[in-house]
C-alpha cells in the first residue's frame, strides 16, 4: 500500500502532466467541474477544480461526494497511474478506477486526455 504522502505526490504529478494538454484543446472541451479523488484503502479524499485554465491543485477534503466528477482508486493504484505504470483505460475496465460523473462530462475528459 503507498502512504498519503506518495498518494498527494501522485496527485500533483497527473495535476503537472494535465498542465500540458494543448491549451487550444483543453479551453475547447474542458468545462468548469469541481473534481474529488478519494482514496479508498486509505480512506482520504482530495478536491480540486477543472476550468478552462487548467486544473487546481489537490486539497484535502472531507467530503468527496459533492463533487461534479469523482473519482475512486486505491493507493497504488494511484501511484501506478502517476507513473504511466497503469493506463486510466485498463484502470477502469478492470474496476481498479472508479469514475462517477455525467455521460457528457465523461466525453469531454476523454478528449482531452
Amino acid at each position: 500500500m503507498a502512504t498519503v504522502e506518495e498518494c498527494e505526490a501522485a496527485l500533483a504529478d497527473l495535476v503537472s502532466r494535465l498542465d500540458e494538454v494543448d491549451p487550444g484543446k483543453w479551453a475547447e472541451h474542458a468545462v468548469d467541474r469541481t473534481i474529488s479523488c478519494h482514496i479508498s484503502d486509505l480512506d482520504v479524499s482530495y478536491a480540486s477544480r477543472l476550468s478552462k485554465d487548467g486544473v487546481a491543485p489537490f486539497s484535502p477534503t472531507g467530503d468527496p461526494r459533492s463533487a461534479q466528477v469523482r473519482l475512486t482508486i486505491a493507493a497504488r493504484d494511484l501511484v501506478d497511474l502517476a507513473a504511466d505504470r497503469l493506463s486510466p483505460t485498463k484502470a477502469w475496465a478492470t474496476g481498479r478506477l472508479r469514475i462517477e460523473a455525467s455521460v457528457l462530462d465523461l466525453l469531454r475528459l476523454r478528449k482531452v486526455l
